[in-house]
């Protein structure tokens, strides 16, 4: 079973950054995917960022992050660290920001961690 453990956020100012961490221990190759996604107050989560366990080169980003936000991985052990480095942090980049995995014998994203929150204010 796959347990994902996000930490790093807090509060920032903008322009401010922040790296966030996701430890995925019980990681196997049978996880394809991994990435991260936010939820901001009355709106619906969005995917931020996400990357292929297999494939350093397959990043992905929302247009809304592209060049502010990058996603990394490293594996150690049996222990699959994912993470998030934020950019020149805006204001709506305030959300709760969730890491998670996706097996390769599924569709969506099926495992998630229980969430850090981010808030970018002066």
């Amino acid at each position: 079973e796959v347990q994902l453990v996000e930490s790093g956020g807090g509060l920032v100012q903008p322009g401010g950054s922040l790296r966030l961490s996701c430890a995925a221990s019980g990681f196997t190759w049978n996880q394809c995917s991994m990435g991260w996604f936010r939820q901001a107050p009355g709106k619906e989560r969005e995917r931020v960022a996400s990357i292929d366990i297999g494939d350093d080169n397959s990043p992905t980003y929302a247009d809304s992050v592209k060049g502010r936000f990058a996603i990394s991985k490293e594996i150690a052990r049996n222990t699959l660290n994912v993470f998030l480095r934020m950019d020149s942090l805006k204001p709506e980049d305030t959300a709760t920001y969730y890491c998670a995995a996706r097996r390769c014998s599924a569709v969506t994203f099926d495992y998630w961690g229980q969430g850090t929150q981010v808030t970018v204010s002066s």
